[in-house]
């Protein structure tokens, strides 16, 4: 799905993942779910390209539903996978504390499972090996992507700003749709490892020059940072 001129969404509201578009190549900037390849592939089907203009893979962490086909793009085609170095563990092994859910409701719940499952969730590979980066790290791949530390969904949660997209990838360091109630609207994600941490690190993106704000789970915002912010505060 085309948000933008350099600017395309994979997957949907349940779980989403982006491709940044440029005239030096492609960055991914996640992998959803290991069924998501297939609209990777009609993705850079529709652009005219293929695989081999991917020149990097960002992960904003190293949950499952965020690292869907990386595996698969690393090992079939060489494309290297960054994460931040907090996550690395995370990211090659699946290791992570429990968490408590917080609120859910049926339907939104099984929905999110059900689509997880159709996009072959339960089969996702762990990244083998990953580049990892740091905050405040400019990434040579195609619109130099910016590394924001976003501490507290996981240690290694990162925003990632990409000025030549108009853009900031914020992962699950917010959501604008809760995946367990179904609730629209800027608010904390579920799952998170340390949720007080998570809301101090929005002060991280709030001066970001960006008409995009982009999450893993649910609709992008055509707003700025500080705005969808201010608004997580609020709820």
């Amino acid at each position: 799905m085309k948000l933008s001129p350099h600017l395309h969404r994979l997957g949907n509201d349940l779980v989403a993942c982006y491709l940044v578009d440029t005239a030096e190549g492609i960055t991914l900037i996640d992998a959803g779910l290991p069924g998501h390849w297939r609209d990777l592939q009609r993705e850079l089907h529709s652009l005219g390209k293929s695989v081999d203009d991917i020149r990097g893979l960002v992960l904003t962490h190293g949950d499952s539903d965020h690292i869907g086909f990386a595996e698969r793009l690393r090992s079939a085609h060489g494309v290297p996978v960054f994460v931040h170095a907090a996550d690395a563990v995370r990211a090659r092994t699946g290791e992570k504390p429990k968490v408590a859910l917080g609120p859910m409701r049926l339907g939104p719940t099984l929905g999110f499972l059900g689509y997880s499952i159709r996009k072959n969730g339960l089969r996702t590979r762990h990244v083998s090996e990953v580049t990892e980066i740091g905050d405040g790290d400019v990434l040579d791949l195609p619109g130099n992507p910016v590394i924001v530390g976003m501490p507290g969904h996981s240690p290694g949660s990162v925003a990632v700003h990409v000025p030549l997209a108009d853009a900031v990838f914020v992962g699950d360091a917010l959501t604008t749709r809760h995946v367990l109630t179904g609730r629209e609207g800027p608010q904390p994600a579920p799952f998170t490892d340390d949720p007080a941490e998570a809301l101090s690190s929005l002060d991280r993106i709030a001066e970001l020059s960006a008409s995009w704000v982009l999450p893993g789970h649910g609709a992008p915002w055509r707003t700025s940072p500080d705005q969808v912010s201010e608004a997580v505060r609020k709820d």
